[in-house]
C-alpha cells in the first residue's frame, strides 16, 4: 500500500480490539437506522452475525471531498474501523463533524436495533497509532488545500522527497468548500457558448480594471498568462469541468468555468477539485499526515529555514528537518483582530475553522513581509431567504437608509459598495411584485419586516426614516424616468415600489481574505526590504498579496491563482532542494 494511504490509515485504524461478551440480546440481521446529516439524512445500514458488527454500509449525500470522497472522510473511513474495532468510539474527523457525528449516530441507532448496548460501543474508544516524531525530507509543506496540494505535486513530479501536513482530518481546506469554480480565457467551453476570441491579455485586463493599482501586474498577468494551461492541467488529473458560465448576467464574455454539480452561486462543490488533487498524491505516493498541526518554523544556527514544528491531535509533538518549507495554510478570515481593519466585527464566514493566518504569523517572525489588504472576498445575504446573491432587480439600501450602487452588477460589487459606507447590514426594500423568486420567498415570511410607509418600515428596522423615504421617493422618480441617473443600472431593472414595503435584511459573509505574505512569481517569501527568505515559499491565500483589489472580481480567482503558483512554490523548492 503506497505510503500516503499507510499513514493516512495509521491515524485510523486500532490498536487492540479486545474481547467482547455475548450478549444474548443481540440478534443476527440486517438493520437501517437514519440521522440528518450536513445534506440531508445518512442512512447506515448494519449487519449483525453472531453478536458481532460483521458490515456496515452508508448512502447519504454528505459534501463531497469533506464527509465523503476522502480515504479520511467519515462515511469512506468509518465503516471499516466500526466493524474491526467493533466500537463507536471514533473521534470526530475534524472538520467534518456533523457528518462524522451523523454517521456515528446512525449506525449507533441500527446496533440498538439489533440489541447492543450503544453506550459500551461508545465508551470503547478506539486509539490511534502514533505517527512518527520525526521526520526529513526535501520539501515539507504545511497545509492540503489546491495550493498546497499543487505544490507538494509539482515538488514531488521534480524529484523531491516530499510530506504534506494538514491540521484538519482531511484534506482540502477552503476550496473543498467552495463552489468548485476555475476561470480562463480561451477555453473550449467557451469556444461551444459562442466566445471564439477571449484572450488572457482580454482577462488580464477585466481583473485589473476590478483590482486597478492595488495588484501587483506581473503577478496579474503570469496567473492570466497560465490560466489555461493549470485548467488543463487540472482536467488531466480526472477534474470535470461540465460548463462555462457568466461572472454576472451583466458580463460577457464568459469565463467561470463549473466543475461537476455546480452551477450559480453555490457552494460544497470544491471536493470536485481537492479529490483528483489527493488523488494525484496518492499516486505519486506523498507522505500526507493529517491531524498534525505545525506551530513554528525552524531555522539552523545561520537563520536559514530547515523545517517546522508542530503537536498531533493527541498532543504528541513533531519535527521535521526540510530543506524547504512551503507554506499554504490558507487565509484569515476566521481571525477577527486580522480582519478588524475592515471594521465589520459581526460577519459570518464558512471557511474552515482553522483559517487563521497562522502561516502568515509564522512567517513574520521571521521577518516576511505582510501585506495588509484594502478588501475581502464578500456577500451581503439573507440567511432566511438567500435574497443578495442573484438579484437582478429592487432597491438595495446601506443601513443609513441609502442607496450606493447599481444593483444589477456582480454581487461582490455590491457589498463592497455596502461596505465601503461601513454598513453593518444592507437591506433589499421590495414591494409584492418584485419579479424574484427569492424574493417572494422572503415577502411570505411573516417575519420580514413590512410596512405601509417607508417611514415606518425604517422605524421597524432602526434605520433613518427621512433617509430612507428620500431614497425610495428618489428611486421610484427614476423608475418612471426609466433612466438610472444616479447609478446606470438597465433600465428594465428599474421596478418601482408601490403599496406595502418590505425590508429583506443582509447580513455580511466573508470568505476570501486578499492580503497575505509578499512573495516573488516563484512563490519564494520575501521581506520588508525585497530580499528572500531562504528556503520559505508560500502559495494560496497564504499568499494573496498583489492578486486583488478591494474587491472580489470573480468566482475561479482564488482557486486558479492557488494552484498556479502553487505550482511554481513546489518547482522552485524541488529544484532548490536538490541542488544541495
Amino acid at each position: 500500500m503506497k505510503k500516503v494511504i499507510s499513514t493516512v490509515l495509521a491515524s485510523l485504524l486500532l490498536v487492540g480490539c479486545g474481547s467482547t461478551k455475548p450478549n444474548n440480546n443481540v440478534k443476527d440481521g440486517t438493520y437501517e437506522a437514519s440521522v440528518k446529516g450536513m445534506n440531508g439524512d445518512v442512512v447506515a445500514k448494519v449487519t449483525v452475525a453472531d453478536q458481532k458488527i460483521k458490515e456496515v454500509l452508508l448512502e447519504g449525500k454528505e459534501t463531497y471531498g469533506v464527509g465523503q470522497g476522502m480515504p479520511t472522510s467519515p462515511m469512506d473511513s468509518y465503516p471499516e474501523q466500526i466493524v474491526q474495532n467493533q466500537s463507536l468510539g471514533l473521534d470526530y474527523v475534524t472538520g467534518a463533524t456533523i457528518s462524522s457525528a451523523a454517521v456515528l449516530n446512525a449506525v449507533g441507532n441500527a446496533c440498538k436495533e439489533a440489541g447492543f448496548d450503544v453506550d459500551a460501543l461508545k465508551e470503547k474508544k478506539v486509539s490511534s497509532n502514533k505517527q512518527e516524531e520525526k521526520y526529513d525530507v526535501d520539501v515539507v509543506v504545511v497545509g492540503a488545500g489546491a495550493a498546497g496540494m499543487t505544490a507538494a505535486i509539482t515538488a514531488k513530479e521534480n524529484g523531491a522527497s516530499v510530506l504534506v501536513l494538514e491540521k484538519q482530518g482531511i484534506a482540502g481546506g477552503a476550496t473543498t468548500l467552495s463552489g468548485g469554480k476555475l476561470i480562463a480565457a480561451g477555453t473550449k467551453y467557451q469556444e461551444a457558448q459562442g466566445y471564439h476570441n477571449d484572450t488572457s491579455k482580454a482577462l488580464y485586463e477585466y481583473l485589473k480594471s476590478v483590482g486597478k493599482d492595488m495588484v501587483d501586474d506581473e503577478k496579474l498577468s503570469f496567473f492570466t498568462d497560465h490560466a489555461l494551461e493549470d485548467v488543463n492541467w487540472l482536467e488531466g488529473l480526472g477534474v470535470d469541468i461540465i460548463n462555462v458560465e457568466p461572472i454576472h448576467s451583466s458580463i460577457t464574455p464568459w469565463r467561470v468555468m463549473n466543475t461537476k454539480g455546480g452551477g450559480g452561486q453555490t457552494s460544497g462543490h470544491g471536493g470536485q477539485i481537492t479529490v483528483p488533487l489527493f488523488k494525484k498524491m496518492v499516486e505519486e505516493e506523498i507522505q500526507f499526515v493529517p491531524n498534525a498541526h505545525v506551530v513554528e518554523l525552524t531555522t539552523d544556527q545561520d537563520g536559514n529555514v530547515n523545517g517546522v514544528k508542530g503537536t498531533y491531535k493527541d498532543g504528541t509533538e513533531f519535527t521535521v528537518l526540510a530543506k524547504e518549507v512551503i507554506l499554504s495554510t490558507g487565509g484569515y478570515a476566521q481571525n477577527r483582530e486580522m480582519t478588524a481593519y475592515l471594521g465589520v466585527p459581526k460577519y459570518a464566514t464558512s471557511v474552515p475553522a482553522g483559517n487563521i493566518g497562522e502561516g502568515i504569523t509564522m512567517a513574520k517572525k521571521l521577518g516576511a513581509k505582510f501585506d495588509q489588504a484594502k478588501g475581502i472576498q464578500e456577500v451581503y445575504v439573507s440567511f432566511t431567504s438567500g435574497v443578495g446573491i442573484n438579484e437582478e432587480s429592487g432597491l438595495i439600501v446601506n443601513d443609513q437608509g441609502k442607496r450606493v450602487v447599481d444593483e444589477y452588477t456582480y454581487q461582490s460589487h455590491v457589498a463592497t459598495a455596502l461596505h465601503k459606507t461601513n454598513a453593518q447590514l444592507g437591506y433589499y426594500i421590495a414591494s409584492k411584485d418584485d419579479p424574484n423568486p427569492t424574493v417572494q420567498y422572503a415577502i411570505s415570511n411573516k417575519d420580514t419586516p413590512h410596512a405601509d410607509s417607508a417611514k415606518e418600515l425604517a422605524k421597524l428596522i432602526g434605520i433613518d426614516e427621512e433617509a430612507l423615504e428620500a431614497t425610495i421617493v428618489r428611486y421610484n422618480q427614476l423608475c418612471e424616468k426609466g433612466n438610472d441617473e444616479d447609478f446606470h443600472k438597465p433600465s428594465k431593472y428599474m421596478q418601482k415600489l408601490d403599496g406595502t414595503l418590505y425590508a429583506i435584511q443582509l447580513n455580511p459573509v466573508y470568505t476570501v481574505t486578499f492580503g497575505g505574505l509578499n512573495t516573488d512569481l516563484n512563490g519564494c517569501v520575501l521581506k520588508e526590504d525585497g530580499t528572500k527568505i531562504p528556503h520559505l515559499y508560500a502559495a494560496g491565500e497564504t499568499a494573496f498579496s498583489g492578486i486583488f483589489g478591494d474587491e472580489y472580481p470573480s468566482c475561479g480567482v482564488a482557486i486558479g491563482s492557488s494552484v498556479r503558483f502553487g505550482k511554481m512554490a513546489g518547482e522552485t523548492a524541488a529544484k532548490s532542494a536538490l541542488a544541495k
